[in-house]
């Protein structure tokens, strides 16, 4: 699998030869200033929760592609809302075959509201499980016990993770989260964006290579294999 980082949460997984994009917070984040939104190709678009910064760019994205928009039951219907029809809804524990392989809708700690205040359902995180390899992307979450059974479904490959505190866990909770998912490698995502989220890359880097774990932390518009 191919994984691209576009700043904040947002990424785009290569399975099976479709582009899953998670979370598209591009234009509002100056850190990615370079990324041109309107080049971002996209065939299924998964969002964790509704805030703005995992959600500014969906509607145009998903308008332009064409994509099918999977998150929870209240997300997709305020997008059908906005003329948005293309999407799947979801909630915790269930999970939905697509063709690039099965995603699985688990439980995240967080809170979830759209631009003007109301309701956008639950927060949550995705395993994505495919014939090229399983991951699981936290979403914006606190760590949590919950976090310990996913291993007893999936062998996980990697794992996407947020550790810019403040809002998420840091790195150190994020360790502990890829101890409770047996996960060694973690792609962190969820930091520098704004200074409450200021990431010391070394220190975490150094926290988990010394517990035997990876951090990856890819540049904003960098592809790496996974």
């Amino acid at each position: 699998m191919r994984y691209t980082y576009y700043g904040q949460s947002c990424f785009a997984v290569q399975i099976k030869g479709k582009s899953i994009l998670f979370d598209p917070f591009i234009t509002g984040n100056p850190l990615a200033k370079d990324i041109d939104v309107n080049k971002i190709k996209a065939d299924y678009i998964l969002v964790s929760h509704g805030h703005q910064d995992h959600i500014l760019d969906l509607i145009s994205i998903a308008g332009r592609t064409g994509a099918k928009v999977v998150s929870n039951f209240e997300i997709i219907g305020w997008l059908a809302k906005q003329g948005i029809r293309n999407g799947h809804p979801m909630n915790h524990g269930g999970k939905w075959t697509f063709d690039f392989g099965t995603v699985k809708y688990v439980n995240a700690i967080h809170s979830s509201s759209f631009a003007d205040g109301s309701y956008a359902g639950n927060p949550g995180g995705f395993v994505i499980n495919s014939e090229e390899g399983t991951f699981y992307f936290t979403g914006d979450t606190a760590l949590t016990t919950d976090m310990q059974v996913i291993p007893r479904f999936f062998k996980l490959d990697f794992s996407v993770m947020c550790v810019g505190d403040a809002f998420t866990m840091g790195y150190e909770e994020a360790l502990m989260a890829a101890e409770m998912v047996q996960c060694k490698k973690v792609i962190g995502v969820h930091y520098d964006t704004f200074d409450l989220i200021k990431l010391d890359k070394r220190a975490s880097q150094e926290y988990f290579a010394k517990a035997g774990y990876q951090l990856l932390l890819p540049e904003i518009g960098e592809t790496i294999d996974v």
